[in-house]
């Protein structure tokens, strides 16, 4: 009775023992960013692209699982030679994919292989279209259009190994360390000659402008002084008017005013003054019998 238990037993342990060992052998899952071979011995069977839980045969048949997103190659930077001998610094980065998985497991077997064969061919190519270019077309006008034609290239180039440039771009570009303080040098030169074209520039424009405001102001001091003078003159002419008619009405009373006029010019509060009795300047302080009256 006991054996006739233990039987059954044994060969369900045997099964999910070897279930066990075949299943993982059997099933395998492809995830969504995941792309794979299947291959026997070594020779191409099938390729997997879609995800899901697949079926293979076990123990003969291997899976090769390739990444089927962009990837990117952040490569060190290279020192390039520009079209007008100027040395450039450049650091780019790649972005691609496993176009063809076979081909690629064939040639470069996985991604460290991809990104050797990938960095030569982009560096290879940026070598050759940036020493075409001047050293500011490189920089700054024609960077994009560049960067388009070596992406270009070197999608070409990647076929051949199951891979798809996507694009390239130039991260920095920079002069080597060693030839930078020299160029800065110069950059500073060259903005100390401009500083100095436009305060020379400006003295001169300040010197034209305090120039025509001096002239300006002398003409202007000259009429004003044109003026003044004409409008004395017709002043003393219009006093001396009447002072004329003053005189010819009354010339004594002319006289003893403009006298008044002298004493209050010439005596001073507090001043004493020694003069002779018989003084013109004293005439109309004298009384009627002649006799000169104290003040």
């Amino acid at each position: 009775m006991n054996m006739n238990l233990k039987r059954p037993m044994l060969v369900l342990l045997l099964v999910v023992l070897l279930g066990a060992v075949l299943l993982p052998q059997t099933l395998f899952v492809i995830n969504e960013w995941e792309q794979a071979i299947i291959t026997q011995f070594g020779q191409f069977r099938r390729t997997v692209s879609e995800p899901g839980l697949k079926m293979k045969i076990p123990f003969l048949e291997t899976i090769q699982r390739f990444d089927k997103r962009i990837l990117a190659s952040d490569a060190v930077p290279g020192e390039y030679l520009t079209k007008d001998k100027k040395r450039l610094l450049a650091d780019h980065v790649t972005r691609w994919r496993i176009e063809d998985p076979l081909l690629y497991f064939k040639t470069v077997r996985d991604e460290f292989g991809a990104l050797a064969r990938l960095d030569d061919i982009v560096y290879s190519e940026m070598r050759r279209t940036l020493a075409e270019n001047d050293f500011a077309d490189v920089i700054a006008t024609k960077r994009e259009k560049l960067m388009e034609t070596i992406a270009e290239n070197a999608r070409d180039l990647s076929k051949q190994f199951g891979i798809n440039v996507m694009d390239v771009r130039i991260k920095r570009a920079d002069l080597p360390s060693e030839v930078q303080a020299s160029v800065f040098a110069r950059m500073v030169a060259e903005r100390e000659r401009i500083a100095k074209r436009y305060r020379s520039e400006g003295d001169e424009e300040a010197a034209k402008i305090r120039g025509e405001t001096d002239k300006n102001k002398t003409i202007i001091l000259a009429e004003a002084y044109e003026q003044s003078q004409k409008t004395k003159g017709e002043g003393d002419r219009e006093a001396a008017k009447i002072y004329a008619e003053a005189y010819g009405i009354d010339p004594e009373f002319y006289r003893f005013v403009k006298s008044l006029e002298t004493y209050e010019q010439a005596m001073k509060e507090g001043a004493s003054y020694l003069l002779s009795s018989d003084s013109e300047l004293l005439k109309y302080f004298k009384s009627t019998s002649g006799q000169t009256q104290s003040a």
